[in-house]
């Protein structure tokens, strides 16, 4: 699997790809190595970049910096987060399958959390200049992946995915902000 052709062809032709993903062996090791880590790494990047480098303009302030050393402990942890966020994300999609008429197969719902993620992470790169962070609503794409994604690899009826893709996106946003904020109160001095 080469990860570049996968970002195109998830963000661009998802239900193709489904098809095509349904197929690869789905280890776990080798997606999070080969697709999560390059990946997630992004926003980690950008928001140090952003938070450390560039700063954020504060009316009456002035312009307002992270600490090198707070912001690159963040930033580890943003990234380290990412793969435990993604890997509880695929736990809850296999524990909710059979309640809406699908398969449990944590394989399966492990490749659903990594591709429909992909968003997510890209969407990062707006973490580099506070003035951008509302583009990282486009991560919301992600949803309308997990909605293409559930028929083909949790066989869910498609009439059923919508509300199964409902309770996975609520679920994700809560570990994202639960992250957000730790990573927050732990590495940006005086945010709380």
């Amino acid at each position: 699997m080469n990860a570049v052709l996968r970002v195109v062809g998830v963000l661009f032709d998802p239900a193709a790809e489904w098809q095509w993903i349904e197929k690869d062996p789905g280890d776990t090791i080798y997606l999070l190595a080969y697709y999560v880590a390059p990946l997630a790494i992004l926003p980690a990047i950008c928001g140090f970049i952003g938070g450390c480098i560039i700063g954020a303009v504060v009316p009456g302030v002035g312009t307002v910096r992270v600490p090198i050393f707070d912001g690159l402990l963040g930033a580890i942890f943003g990234y380290a987060a990412s793969f435990v966020v993604v890997l509880l994300v695929a736990l809850w999609i296999a524990a909710l399958a059979p309640r809406f008429g699908g398969r449990r197969d944590f394989a399966a719902a492990l490749k659903l959390a990594v591709y429909s993620f992909t968003p997510v992470w890209l969407t990062g790169i707006a973490l580099i200049l506070p003035g951008l962070h509302f583009l990282e609503l486009t991560g919301l794409y992600g949803a309308y992946l997990l909605v293409k994604g559930l028929p083909v690899l949790m066989k869910v009826p498609e009439q059923r995915s919508q509300s199964y893709a409902a309770a996975i996106v609520a679920f994700a946003a809560v570990l994202i902000l639960a992250t957000a904020v730790a990573q927050r109160a732990l590495f940006v001095p005086g945010a709380i």
